[in-house]
Order: C-alpha cells, then sequence, then structure tokens
C-alpha cells in the first residue's frame, strides 16, 4: 500500500486577503475551488506550479473569531533559490516572525498567523 502528500489545509478568516497574501508573499496560485452550494464554505486549493502538493485554504461563513492556533509549533516549509531577494520581499511585507541567522532560515507569517518556515533550496 502507498501513500502520497496531497495537500494541508489552513482555515482562513479572510479568502480574499489570504489568497492576496499567498500569491505576493510565495507566488501560490488558485488551482481548484469548491463553493458550497448554500454559501456557507468556499475551500480554495493553491499550487506552486512546480510539484502537486497544494495548500487548501476553507472559510467558513459563520467563522468570525480566529481560530486557536496553540503554541503554533507547527508550519509549512517553503524553498528558495534566492533568500536574499525573498527575504527582502517578505521584509517589506512586515510579515517576517522569527529569524535564524545560524540555520540560515527565517519564518513568516500569514494573515491568520499560520507560520511558513522559509530554507533556501538545496544545491546538488
Amino acid at each position: 500500500m502507498e501513500f502520497r502528500f496531497d495537500h494541508n489545509n489552513f482555515n482562513v478568516l479572510d479568502l480574499e486577503k489570504s489568497l492576496a497574501f499567498y500569491e505576493e508573499a510565495l507566488g501560490l496560485h488558485e488551482t481548484g475551488r469548491i463553493d458550497g452550494p448554500d454559501g456557507a464554505f468556499v475551500i480554495v486549493y493553491l499550487g506552486d506550479g512546480a510539484s502537486k502538493h497544494r495548500l487548501e485554504l476553507t472559510w467558513l461563513r459563520d467563522r468570525k473569531e480566529p481560530y486557536n492556533l496553540g503554541d503554533n509549533e507547527f508550519h509549512l516549509a517553503f524553498t528558495t533559490p534566492d533568500m536574499d531577494a525573498a527575504h527582502a520581499l517578505h521584509e517589506k511585507m512586515g510579515c517576517i516572525c522569527y529569524e535564524n541567522p545560524a540555520m540560515g532560515i527565517y519564518f513568516i507569517h500569514d494573515p491568520d498567523n499560520y507560520w511558513l518556515e522559509i530554507v533556501p533550496e538545496k544545491k546538488a
């Protein structure tokens, strides 16, 4: 029996704000959408155009309060071949929430405060 990663889900309060963030900060684009028949939810899948893995953003009409992310000890990680340019973009956006220069990584947060790790692309 085999299993492969397909997607991760983040629930969001403001879908349009989140879509704009993920496009500007990480270059992710919508690859699919499910609109609840009664408007109670919208699910949007985002992809990077290179891998099959997707990020699912779920918006629930009746949700008004921020999601409890606990200690926020989980995250998604993204690689980039140009850490300096990525860092400059994220610094300009004001979304860097933690840096670890010794490890050469940093984290950004989205509008709902989910953490996203930025790591350098490994060179072969």
